[in-house]
């Protein structure tokens, strides 16, 4: 059970997913679409294929005249024409010729099958056909593949590659989809320092906003990241202000600000000294790593949606694996916001604490059904985090699971 004093991990998913509505549908060219999701149906405005055409290089015969031939008793045809892919004016096939024709060239009239090319002996001028074809052999019908009207790719349709490539065979340029959601990361604390710089004593190279930039970014949206924000209230509300601000007009402003440290409960917390009785609920979740949590809508910022994280980089990366990551994807219509979740079984005994749903990071042993912790439980060890490709997801009221106890891990690379 939740105690009184925390809120479930749902109840803040709904919170947090309540922050960010469907977003707007644009018109996006294909070359720009991939991964985006099709905001409404698309059907054939045209057959595909659009004509019958041929599914060999060969010669477009008509069945009925070749209908004895084979290799010891060949069948000789005048060629009339070469029908190349892309000719537009295909000629009628006259009785007792034969046209050579490419693949995907138009059918000519009063032609009904193909001989590819192996089965001749390749004439320009007379050809040799040395097999017999059936009505219909190697030829590719209109509409075979689509009829006119035909929904081709639902709404909800996860534009990869062949979907791509099937708008572009029906002539579609642009399609409609939801627009990626744009955030903005704002990194804060005085003694994060840019990877790359010499560092001082007590001052850590900053990690959690490029983390949290990339994820928001294989999550499906447009990142921004402010970096170096220092732990001042005015500054950070300066900063936090103009910046909004200047994005307003850019493609449709910011739809959510993501903060990540600054909300526990010491001092110096200077995100929570700042969003403080501005519209921001800061709680605690019945979770492990990931506890301090903070949304809302800022009174004084027009009511900008803004989530604010943990800062320890576990908390942070978990905490936006729970809560942002299935929102985001739920707000361009993503038809799978979660990741992908599997029973397995531990390879090892696991502790949790009551009350609190622990994510645990780990290695899944897909053969063999199992999944293997990868560091302990503290939120500080990124590198566990690195290494793991799931998360192990223990419930509130268990405290332990023996050795090979069924879980259930979330799939990281899903």
């Amino acid at each position: 059970m939740t105690p009184p004093s925390l809120r479930s991990v749902e109840e803040h998913q709904a919170v947090v997913a309540a922050l960010l509505p469907r977003t707007p549908i644009e018109q996006r060219p294909l070359s720009d679409a991939l991964g985006a999701v099709l905001a409404s149906d698309l059907h054939a405005p045209l057959p595909l294929p659009p004509f019958d055409n041929s599914a060999m290089d060969g010669y477009a015969v008509r069945a009925a005249e070749v209908a004895g031939a084979s290799d010891a008793s060949p069948v000789e045809l005048p060629v009339a024409h070469d029908i190349p892919a892309g000719r537009i004016d295909a000629p009628p096939l006259e009785p007792g010729t034969a046209h050579r024709i490419m693949t995907g060239a138009p059918m000519p009239p009063h032609a009904d099958a193909v001989v590819q090319v192996e089965r001749t002996n390749g004439g320009t001028e007379k050809v040799q056909i040395r097999h017999a074809p059936l009505p219909a052999e190697n030829v590719r019908f209109a509409g075979e593949d689509a009829d006119v009207g035909a929904r081709i790719l639902p709404a909800g349709t996860v534009l990869g590659a062949p979907q791509l490539g099937l708008a572009a065979a029906v002539g579609a340029a642009t399609l409609p989809v939801r627009r990626a959601p744009s955030v903005l990361v704002l990194s804060t604390g005085s003694e994060l320092v840019a990877p790359g710089t010499p560092l001082q004593h007590g001052q850590i190279y900053e990690s959690n906003g490029l983390m949290l930039t990339a994820a928001v970014r294989e999550a499906g949206g447009r990142a921004e990241l402010l970096r170096f924000v220092p732990d001042d209230v005015e500054a950070f509300t300066s900063v936090l202000s103009q910046r909004i601000a200047e994005l307003a007009d850019v493609a449709g402003g910011v739809d959510l600000v993501v903060t990540s440290g600054g909300v526990s409960a010491g001092a110096y917390e200077v995100v929570k000294d700042a969003l403080t009785d501005h519209g921001v609920e800061f709680v605690r979740v019945a979770m492990q790593p990931g506890g301090p949590q903070g949304a809302g809508r800022l009174d004084d910022m027009g009511g900008q949606p803004i989530v604010t994280l943990p800062g320890n980089p576990v908390s942070s990366q978990v905490s936006f694996e729970v809560f942002l990551r299935p929102a985001l994807r739920r707000a361009y219509g993503h038809p799978h916001p979660d990741r992908p979740s599997v029973p397995v079984r531990l390879a090892e005994p696991l502790d949790s604490p009551a009350g609190r749903r622990q994510f645990r990071r780990g290695q899944l042993d897909a053969v063999n059904g199992i999944v293997q912790v990868v560091g302990g439980p503290a939120s500080h060890l990124l590198s566990s985090l690195a290494r793991a490709d799931c998360l192990i997801v223990l419930p509130e009221h268990v405290t332990h699971a023996p050795e090979g106890t069924e879980v259930d891990v979330w799939l990281l690379d899903g």
